[in-house]
């Protein structure tokens, strides 16, 4: 009989990604899907997907969602309201339910300890110490840093504006969501994986000068790149009047970057995916239409 693996996140854009590239690879009925809303995955169900309902909030609807599973992956919440809490909450159901492996979506930072970014991010390393601590077979996916943050911190203009972000010289090894939606589904479909840390990064790191030359290349037109003092960044954030945790989150995120915590290049993605992955210059060009 197959195992049964619970996709959390189901409805978010790497756990559709995940379950997409799942589906062709695993018997039919063993994928399972936790949403907060049946109704919002109807079309996951109709692929198949036994959907079940869950609030990371909720532990006692988490222990009923996890009957009957075998293995779960717990992606990572995009909620930082106590996202620890969130996550031992599903440990926990797990624990409770026997699931025997749990797979965990974390990060791959170079020093979480010192990075500005700990207050942030430091739960993501919690939470693999206390799937340790609950004696589960684990295997932790140190995703690198979402290709699709730049066009969040350039927006749609960029062309027109040119790149004004404060990373500095800072590279970072961005990775597309799909190629992890993909590799992840690889890792779960197979064996191996039993009690090992994947760094999922790119195999090559990009400046916020690189990503200017690019769209450069790509659109036939100049685009600069300005790097300001934090505090001008900050300021023109507030200006546009974004939520004071929004505007602390990017100058966060863009301290972090100009200090290479994400300059951690890997070719174990390229390994688990059989292929290159999507470099820089076609996400952009994706992106941007060009």
């Amino acid at each position: 009989m197959s195992e049964k693996i619970l996709i959390t996140g189901a409805n978010g854009q790497l756990g559709r990604a995940v379950i997409a590239y799942l589906l062709p690879q695993v018997p039919q009925g063993t994928i399972a899907g936790l949403v907060r809303k049946g109704h919002t995955a109807s079309d996951l169900a109709a692929l198949g997907v036994d959907i079940r309902e869950g609030d990371y909030f909720d532990q006692a609807s988490l222990t009923k969602a996890m009957q009957g599973i075998d293995k779960v992956l717990l992606i990572s919440s995009s909620d930082f309201n106590d996202r620890f809490g969130q996550h031992r909450n599903v440990i926990d159901a797990a624990h409770g339910a026997g699931v025997k492996h749990l797979y965990y979506t974390g990060v791959t930072i170079k020093d979480i300890k010192h990075s500005a970014l700990n207050p942030l991010l430091a739960d993501h390393f919690q939470t693999e110490d206390y799937i340790k601590s609950k004696g589960f077979t684990y295997t932790f996916l140190r995703n690198g840093l979402y290709a699709e943050v730049i066009p969040m911190f350039l927006g749609e203009q960029v062309l027109q504006t040119g790149v004004y972000f404060p990373a500095g010289s800072g590279s970072v090894a961005f990775v597309a969501r799909q190629d992890l939606g993909e590799a992840t589904a690889n890792i779960l479909a197979s064996a191996g994986h039993d009690n090992k840390t994947y760094s999922l990064t790119s195999s090559q790191v990009y400046s916020f000068q690189d990503v200017a030359d690019i769209l450069t290349t790509l659109s036939g037109q100049t685009v600069g790149y300005y790097s300001p003092a934090s505090e001008e960044y900050k300021a023109m954030l507030s200006q546009l009047g974004l939520p004071e945790p929004v505007v602390m989150m990017s100058v966060l995120f863009a301290e972090g970057m100009k200090n290479n915590d994400f300059n951690e290049a890997d070719h174990t993605l390229e390994t688990l995916l059989g292929r290159k992955q999507i470099d820089l210059q076609t996400f952009l060009k994706g992106v941007y239409g060009l």
